[in-house]
């Protein structure tokens, strides 16, 4: 207790030093809390606009299909998992779909075209390709007047065939049965624009793309289910818990991070970047704390001595330092936390507006949003906490060390 009181009444007594190092650390604290802030923010923004852009949070798939993806690598049983998963609290939605390369055939052009076979009414509520139709309308499953299915086109395709919307479309590929697969569509919107990832693709809706591969007699199959989550953290934790209650062992159950391994990867790296900036922030405020420590042990050199003199251990010595200098942490980080809070706040909920917005996938994104999370609060807390304690520790052994006869002749 006798230590408490002397920690405290050192720090009062010299009220400059002290405030000093308290802005520092705190200045410290706000730098990192903001970059923190801005930095998981903006990386789970681009996150959420990436995953529900196509993607989705996980995904469900045959074996290695994502490896090698093959027509016959199917999801036998889907409408039986669509029904378990829907259950699940977190799922906001699930989007089957089957894929087909083609051959894209328009006037007098032809080029490669991925065919995907969607439910139009299950693909708006998990991804964002209804908001992506930049000319006429979305996918229904009708047909037309003159007894076509409908079909979406991407905007790069639409361009290379020179193709509008009432215009139609042949697509030829190879049947689940071996046969020629060739079929005349009518196209009704065109999605996305140049760089989007649909931007080569043909959408139709699942009856269409089964009558289209011959998988009529297989409505319960599709290649792939993906599904949309409520918070795109759980990704992990959901596919490993889907992966154990699937009945069927050959399905594998894949989080975005495993599906979109590039992108994950260069986030990953650029993330790392971030934190070395936030490594030289409080490289730099460690080194301030550091001398002004290293500067209050060698003024109270005689201090020290008298204490050493009247019998004071070389422990409590240490102890009174690391304590002075930890509860100078406690409150500098709760100044920085005071000025950090709002602003991370109004940086989450309004967010900056990027002078040049980043087109991804078809997609702008034009501002950066912060986060306020225990994350973006206890690590800056805890970082300046231990900083502050193992710059404190070489000033705190050397008050320990100290001869008294040394001390008291000190000038």
């Amino acid at each position: 207790m006798l230590i408490v009181k002397l920690a405290f009444r050192n720090i009062l007594r010299n009220r400059r030093r002290s405030l000093l190092t308290l802005l520092s650390m705190g200045g410290g604290f706000f730098l990192l809390c903001l970059t923190l802030s801005m930095s998981e923010g903006s990386y789970a923004n681009i996150i959420n606009i990436f995953t529900q852009d196509h993607t989705g949070h996980v995904q469900i798939h045959k074996g290695n299909y994502l490896e090698r993806p093959s027509l016959y690598k199917t999801i036998n049983n889907a409408d039986e998992i669509i029904s378990q998963l829907e259950q699940q609290p977190s799922v906001l939605g699930i989007a089957p779909r089957i894929y087909g390369p083609s051959l894209a055939y328009g006037k007098n052009k032809t080029v490669p075209a991925q065919v995907v076979g969607i439910d139009p009414r299950r693909e708006a509520k998990t991804t964002r390709l209804v908001n992506k139709v930049t000319a006429g309308h979305y996918l229904t499953n009708q047909v037309n007047k003159s007894g076509y299915f409908p079909a979406m086109i991407g905007f790069s395709l639409a361009k290379n065939l020179q193709l509008k919307i009432g215009d139609e479309l042949v697509l030829i590929s190879q049947g689940i049965d071996g046969s020629i697969a060739n079929d005349i569509f009518e196209i009704v919107a065109v999605v996305g624009d140049a760089s989007s990832y649909e931007r080569m693709s043909v959408y139709i809706s699942l009856s269409a793309m089964r009558e289209f591969l011959s998988m009529q007699g297989d409505n319960n199959k599709v290649h792939e289910l993906a599904i949309i989550l409520s918070n795109q953290s759980e990704a992990r934790s959901f596919a490993m818990k889907t992966q154990s209650a699937l009945d069927n062992k050959s399905l594998r159950v894949a989080p975005w991070q495993v599906v979109e391994s590039s992108f994950y990867n260069s986030m990953q790296a650029d993330k790392k970047g971030s934190y070395v900036s936030m490594g030289i922030i409080i490289f730099i405020v460690s080194i301030g704390v550091l001398n002004t420590i290293l500067m209050g042990t060698l003024e109270r050199t005689r201090e020290f001595g008298v204490l050493k003199a009247v019998g004071t251990r070389p422990l409590s010595v240490f102890n009174l330092i690391m304590l002075e200098s930890f509860v100078l942490a406690i409150f500098s980080c709760l100044i920085g936390l005071t000025l950090a809070l709002p602003v991370c706040y109004w940086l989450a909920s309004s967010g900056i507006s990027m002078p040049e917005p980043i087109d991804m996938g078809g997609i702008t994104f034009d501002t950066m949003l912060g986060e306020v999370s225990w994350f973006v609060v206890l690590l800056p807390t805890i970082v300046v906490i231990s900083s502050t304690l193992i710059v404190s520790f070489i000033p705190a052994i050397r008050a320990a060390k100290i001869s008294p006869l040394k001390a008291l002749q000190a000038v």
